[in-house]
């Protein structure tokens, strides 16, 4: 005989496969007899399980809607479907919000059966997606290893390739995942160097426990420290612009993730940008379609005027003055 907890699961499982279940089909189902079914019932509505019923004796069960959620019940197929769903919702974004789809995949993973967990890790390594705009990628095995140190708290030691391809090893205190477009940054602490930094996740080769705990004082705002590691790159040039808007309004116009901004007063930013040439430069700061100042260096104001002065021409407008 099954016990009571494997026969409760049994029962939801049943009423989630179809709209509605008499009382004898669900009996012959579970080879129980009418009264199990109805004391199971009970049970499951004690739970938190929002089982409605018709009276008679054509009557049913079904499931309802319930002011709480109860405990799910999968099969493998489902749950292997679940976990490989939510898996491609983190690393596409299409939900928006990836960090929710990435913290139930991450709890899913840790309740699955090893059959089934050993499915999805085959299906990880068969898995391969085209690269988009030539980016490397990450793997997703390697997205929840992260995720999971984060989530521990744990002090790791990162194999993992710099800007220019160089293999070097840190040790590392994990915070957060943050995703910014379309890659996922690391935001840590680097042991060594005592500093707070970005790793660019799809650049980590190998994960290893160190078996100490992180020690997090003073954690910075995640999002924020990825941002202006993102607009502070390794760009040849940048330009200080000053745009006559307040801050909020500077930041929908030119993202935290292109430039850095400080107030000049309530109305007006400052805002730095960096790009490969003066002329690409000025080309951006012409598409943002608002007056701005440039107050350094002279070559991107040198290179706007330019391309101020031939649009000018070009529209039979004759020659600006210098």
């Amino acid at each position: 005989m099954i016990s009571t907890s494997v026969r409760l699961l049994r029962l939801a499982a049943l009423l989630s496969a179809r709209p509605s279940w008499t009382c004898a089909e669900l009996a012959e189902r579970m080879e129980v007899t009418d009264r199990t079914v109805r004391r199971d019932i009970a049970r499951l509505r004690e739970l938190g399980y929002g089982v409605e019923s018709d009276p008679g004796p054509w009557g049913g069960y079904r499931l309802s809607v319930g002011t709480r959620v109860p405990p799910l019940v999968l099969d493998d197929e489902e749950s292997l479907a679940v976990a490989v769903g939510l898996r491609e919702a983190a690393l596409s974004g299409v939900l928006g919000s990836d960090q929710a789809a990435l913290s139930a995949l991450l709890k899913l993973r840790q309740v699955l059966p090893p059959r089934i967990a050993d499915r999805l890790g085959e299906m990880d390594a068969a898995f391969v997606h085209t690269p988009r705009s030539q980016e490397r990628q990450i793997a997703p095995g390697m997205l929840l290893e992260l995720a999971t140190v984060c989530r521990r708290g744990e002090r790791v030691r990162l194999s993992y390739r710099d800007r220019r391809d160089r293999g070097t090893v840190r040790d590392v205190d994990p915070y957060r995942l943050v995703r910014a477009g379309r890659r996922w940054y690391l935001v840590g602490q680097d042991v060594a160097r005592g500093e707070w930094r970005t790793f660019r996740a799809d650049r980590v080769e190998q994960v290893r426990s160190t078996g100490h705990a992180a020690k997090l004082v003073d954690p910075p705002d995640p999002v924020l420290l990825v941002s202006r590691g993102i607009a502070g790159g390794a760009y040849p040039i940048y330009a200080t612009v000053r745009l006559p808007l307040p801050q909020d309004q500077a930041l929908r116009l030119v993202p935290a993730t292109v430039g850095t901004h400080a107030p000049d007063g309530p109305d007006a930013t400052v805002v730095e940008i960096g790009g490969p040439d003066p002329d690409r430069l000025a080309a951006y700061l012409l598409s943002l379609g608002t007056s701005l100042q440039v107050l350094t260096p002279r070559a991107v104001r040198v290179a706007l005027l330019r391309r101020m002065r031939e649009l000018f021409e070009v529209n039979g407008g004759g020659q600006l003055p210098s």
